[in-house]
C-alpha cells in the first residue's frame, strides 16, 4: 500500500500540470480590443465606411454582403462566415485599426466621428441578389401516335446559397443567394409518366463539392425529343460569374432517368 499512494501521487500531479500547460497555451479572445473596435470605421484614404462593429459582429455597407461573426485573439482578427478567415492585425487603437488583407496588402481604417455614417448601415437584412419568381413552362412533345405534356416549374426556396467574393478593402465577404428547386412532370394523357423535383444536390457525383456549395440550380431547359425520351438540360450556376455546369437529363416515356455532363 505505501509504493502505490506515492505512485498515484506522482500521476497525479503529472496529470495536473499537463492540464495547466494545456490551458496556458490556449489562446484568449482580447475583449478589451473587441470592445475598443464597436462603431463605424472608415477607409482612411479615401473617408469611406469599411465596416461597422456591433457587439460580436461586423456589418458592411453593401447591402448584399452577410453580416459577419468576429473575435481577435493576440493579434489576429478571426472571421466565422461561410467560411473561418483570418488576417494580421498591424496596429489598434482607439481610433485606428489597421489589418493585412489577403492580398498581402496593408488596410488602414479610423473610426467616424460623425453619426450621419451609421445611415449607409440602416438596411437590416442582406438582400438577395438573384431574382425569386416561379417561372412555369407546359411543352408538348411527339413520339409516334402519343403526344406528351413536359412540365417545368421553377421554384424559389429560402434555402441561402454563400459565394465567396472581395470587397473594395480586399477583404473576403459572403454574398447571399436564394437557390431554387425545379418541379418536372411528364403525362400521357392523364397518366403520368414521370415527376420528380430536382435539387442541385441531386447532381452531386456529376459536380464538385465545392462549385455545389456556391452555385444555384438556375434552370431546366427542354432541348430535345425523340422516340427514346426527352432531354432537359439542368443549369448549376455560380451567380454573376460565367462559372456554370450543364447536365443533360434523359427521361424515358417509360419514366427511367440518367444524367450526363454535357460536354
Amino acid at each position: 500500500m505505501t509504493k502505490v499512494l506515492p505512485v498515484f501521487l506522482l500521476l497525479f500531479m503529472l496529470v495536473a500540470c499537463g492540464q495547466k500547460e494545456k490551458q496556458a497555451t490556449t489562446p484568449v479572445e482580447d475583449v478589451a480590443a473587441k470592445k475598443m473596435l464597436q462603431g463605424v470605421w472608415l477607409d482612411e484614404e479615401n473617408g469611406e465606411p469599411a465596416f461597422r462593429v456591433e457587439g460580436d459582429t461586423i456589418f458592411y455597407p453593401d447591402s448584399t454582403s452577410a453580416p459577419v461573426h468576429f473575435y481577435i485573439i493576440q493579434d489576429t482578427l478571426v472571421l466565422e462566415g461561410s467560411r473561418t478567415l483570418r488576417y494580421a492585425v498591424v496596429k489598434k487603437s482607439n481610433n485606428i485599426f489597421q489589418f493585412v488583407n489577403q492580398n498581402g496588402e496593408k488596410v488602414k481604417l479610423v473610426k467616424s466621428v460623425d453619426k450621419a455614417d451609421n445611415e449607409v448601415f440602416e438596411i437590416e437584412h442582406p438582400i438577395a441578389l438573384n431574382q425569386r419568381q416561379t417561372i412555369k413552362r407546359d411543352t408538348i412533345v411527339g413520339s409516334g401516335n402519343d403526344r406528351y405534356h413536359c412540365y417545368v416549374q421553377v421554384n424559389p426556396t429560402t434555402y441561402k446559397v454563400y459565394k465567396q467574393t472581395y470587397n473594395d478593402d480586399g477583404m473576403q465577404v459572403d454574398n447571399i443567394y436564394y437557390d431554387n428547386s425545379i418541379h418536372v412532370a411528364i403525362f400521357r394523357g392523364n397518366a403520368r409518366i414521370y415527376t420528380h423535383d430536382f435539387h442541385k444536390q441531386d447532381f452531386s457525383k456529376l459536380v464538385p463539392k465545392d462549385f455545389i456549395n456556391q452555385c444555384i440550380l438556375s434552370e431546366m431547359l427542354l432541348k430535345s425529343s425523340n422516340e427514346e425520351g426527352v432531354h432537359y438540360e439542368a443549369q448549376l450556376a455560380i451567380p454573376d460569374t460565367p462559372s456554370i455546369y450543364l447536365v443533360d437529363v434523359a427521361i424515358s416515356y417509360k419514366g427511367a432517368m440518367r444524367m450526363n455532363i454535357t460536354e
